[in-house]
């Protein structure tokens, strides 16, 4: 089978490649704009045409979408999350080739949830920010295409490569800190939030899953067991051997200060003050989809023959890791 990898060298990308570089009877492409693509090629900027060319060259049967972008302005993420896949739409319409396309959406397109219920394929969309607007629309076009398609909600995805900027791999690089300063205690803000977190080795296994299945539509990919982030704070604690005291602060109400040293955890230089690990009033968690969020993930299960494997303590266990080597 031949497979074309779109954003082969992101958090997702590369643990996808990974997979499917293991399976003997995957050949893949990695498409995009980086130097070590075997192909370079900017989604954003290129034209449909110049892509069609290269899908009637090259005739995959598979064509995995992990290009995008997670942080920026509406501008930007409009260019790279959607424009991005109107782009790969069109080009695979006009093409010859009858690729199947895999798509990889994100839980924010969503937004936020009922505490204790857990969000089906079939729920209403409403987006609480930029990110999750311009995933959705994406995921519009690709459902709209008249493609053979498949779009993966992915929830939270943690585990090793774990961006330093996301609430965990923060939290993970904030304890590394109070750790080598010898801090006694570390203070945390807005631990509140609660999240289905899913290990990215198991999103690999479902995009391998899906690029093999019939499965068309939406389908959810997470563990379907939200856990608050306070809690996941003190499992990381316990596999990092920090003996400190975890201090929740609590959620201010005026006009954001700055980080207190090193053992506090809030807005980092030249970031928004939302964008730091928090959650409710004035900092929400950066997502847009407020204090809870949990997957139904049986259709997964059904469509795909997937369930997740990996639990959040090894996840935790392998972003310390990474953390630590930084000591």
């Amino acid at each position: 089978m031949r497979v074309l990898l779109l954003g082969a060298n992101g958090f997702l990308g590369r643990f996808v490649a990974d997979r499917l570089l293991a399976d003997p009877a995957v050949h893949l492409t990695a498409l995009g704009r980086g130097d070590d693509a075997d192909v370079r090629f900017d989604l954003a900027g290129g034209s449909p045409g110049a892509l069609t060319r290269f899908l009637d060259a090259v005739h995959p049967g598979v064509v995995i979408n992990c290009a995008g972008a997670t942080r920026g302005g509406a501008r930007d993420l409009t260019r790279h999350n959607t424009v991005a896949v109107a782009t790969v739409c069109e080009a695979l319409r006009r093409s010859g080739c009858g690729a199947r396309l895999v798509q990889l959406g994100c839980s924010s397109e969503y937004g936020p949830s009922q505490p204790g219920s857990s969000t089906a394929e079939d729920a209403v969309p409403r987006p609480g920010g930029p990110y999750g607007v311009s995933k959705l629309a994406a995921s519009e076009l690709v459902l709209g295409a008249g493609l053979d398609a498949v779009v993966l909600r992915v929830f939270s995805p943690v585990g090793p490569g774990t961006p330093a900027g996301s609430p965990l791999g923060r939290l993970a690089e904030a304890m590394r800190r109070a750790m080598q300063s010898g801090d006694g205690e570390l203070k945390l803000g807005g631990l509140g939030v609660q999240r289905d977190f899913v290990d990215v080795r198991d999103v690999a296994r479902a995009v391998h899953a899906a690029s093999l299945s019939a499965a068309q539509g939406v389908v959810n990919i997470g563990t379907g067991r939200a856990v608050r982030l306070r809690d996941a704070a003190a499992v990381l604690a316990r596999v990092a051997g920090y003996g400190g005291a975890l201090h929740e602060l609590d959620t201010p109400t005026g006009p954001p200060r700055p980080p207190q040293g090193h053992g506090t955890l809030g807005p980092q230089r030249g970031e928004h003050p939302s964008e730091q690990l928090g959650g409710g009033g004035p900092f929400p968690y950066p997502d847009g989809c407020g204090g809870w969020q949990q997957a139904d993930v049986r259709t997964a299960r059904d469509r795909l023959g997937w369930r997740p494997r990996i639990n959040l303590e090894e996840s935790l266990a392998d972003i310390w890791m990474e953390a630590a080597c930084r000591i």
